[in-house]
């Protein structure tokens, strides 16, 4: 029999909303700590960002809710007609239930509903409430298991169920391979691969894709070519994810951003933040991740009359430009720390990109630093404009 849903407040939806947009903790250390599920915040927070502009034309919003009144009120009318013939059956059905064996009647009591106690649901199958309370001894063995189970996943996030066995018998706990599954798939824990990155290109088969614009195009100056991409980074508490822009030519970031949700929110404000500090790219270059062949991303760079380029399917070395920043930030800062919290790892970040764009000798820019290629071009470009 299904179980009604948990509802929570909208006061408690926008609270835990709010928290979420401060990127300082991640979104599986919020659903947790609030017993609720990460999708749920994802989706809470499309709700709260849609329905933004609710707040900018109260008007609207009042005049809705007059219209939404007078609708009610026809629909009570209706209802309170119906009422007789409701309680008529409501009676009957009562007397139904009553006949159904105990075992039965215990299969129907709903324990969290939130609009029939448990009082009422016994009174009206005939059932003694006291017969609901036996309560399970638990586990403690098992208990223990899933501990050792979440402490292993947390320090060696790439083992699978296999290693994870391996790990639990070393340390003397006799469990079967299959339980030692079984619970890793009950408490929703699977490896997390450097392979797995390709996860955050989801495709979503409406949205138009545009083919790869990049293929034997000589790149000779900044501004030509931008290409962006999203990686995850652990922290404690679970993932996040750093987004980027960079210049093909000089291999300069332009524009970066680390967020608890991978979503549409956080490659515009990347994209937006990087025309406004650096003007506009001749043609950009993703992957066919659903954010970026989002309508609100592709019609921005149409807007600027940017050339949209995409990466063909499961080709990752199509956007090899900035898959080699990912492995340069990864190997020489990333993967030399521990995160406790997301404010520690965007400082981190912040001071690696600085380091790279201004002080790293790049060895493809025959040891000149990528920022002052950057510079360089753009001036070189300006001065020729001018010339002509």
């Amino acid at each position: 029999m299904s179980k009604k849903r948990t509802k929570y407040s909208a006061e408690f939806k926008s609270q835990l909303v709010l928290e979420l947009l401060k990127n300082e903790r991640t979104i599986s250390e919020i659903a947790s700590d609030n017993n609720i599920t990460p999708q749920n915040l994802q989706g809470w927070k499309k709700i709260f960002l849609d329905n933004a502009v609710i707040a900018m034309e109260p008007s609207k919003a009042i005049k809705e809710y007059k219209d939404d009144l007078a609708k009610s009120q026809e629909e009570n009318e209706m209802l309170v007609k119906l009422v007789g013939k409701v309680t008529i059956e409501k009676e009957w059905l009562e007397k139904k239930l009553r006949s159904l064996a105990s075992s039965d009647k215990k299969d129907m009591i709903e324990p969290k509903r939130n609009d029939l106690s448990l009082r009422p649901q016994c009174q009206l199958l005939g059932l003694n409430r006291s017969s609901l309370y036996y309560q399970k001894k638990e586990n403690v063995k098992q208990t223990q298991i899933k501990e050792r189970i979440t402490a292993i996943f947390e320090k060696v996030p790439i083992y699978g169920a296999a290693k994870v066995h391996q790990q639990l018998v070393q340390d003397g706990i006799k469990v079967s391979r299959n339980t030692v599954a079984s619970y890793r798939k009950e408490m929703k824990l699977h490896a997390v691969l450097a392979v797995k990155q390709v996860n955050t290109t989801l495709p979503i088969k409406s949205h138009k894709k545009h083919s790869y614009k990049l293929r034997g195009l000589d790149i000779n100056k900044a501004n030509q070519v931008w290409s962006t991409d999203i990686t995850y980074i652990k922290v404690k508490g679970g993932m996040v994810y750093l987004a980027a822009i960079i210049d093909w030519h000089s291999k300069a970031v332009l524009s970066h951003k680390i967020s608890n949700t991978m979503d549409t929110a956080l490659v515009m404000d990347v994209l937006n933040d990087a025309l406004a500090r650096y003007g506009n790219p001749e043609i950009f270059n993703t992957d066919q991740g659903s954010q970026y062949t989002s309508e609100l991303h592709t019609a921005r760079l149409k807007k600027e009359g940017i050339i949209i380029s995409m990466d063909g399917k499961g080709r990752a070395t199509d956007n090899i430009c900035i898959e080699r920043f990912w492995r340069s930030a990864k190997c020489e800062c990333i993967y030399l720390n521990e995160y406790d919290s997301i404010s520690v790892l965007k400082e981190d970040v912040n001071d690696y990109i600085a380091f790279y764009n201004h002080k790293r000798f790049h060895q493809t820019l025959n040891y000149k630093k990528p920022m002052d290629v950057y510079s360089d071009s753009i001036l070189s470009s300006s001065t020729l404009k001018n010339a002509g």
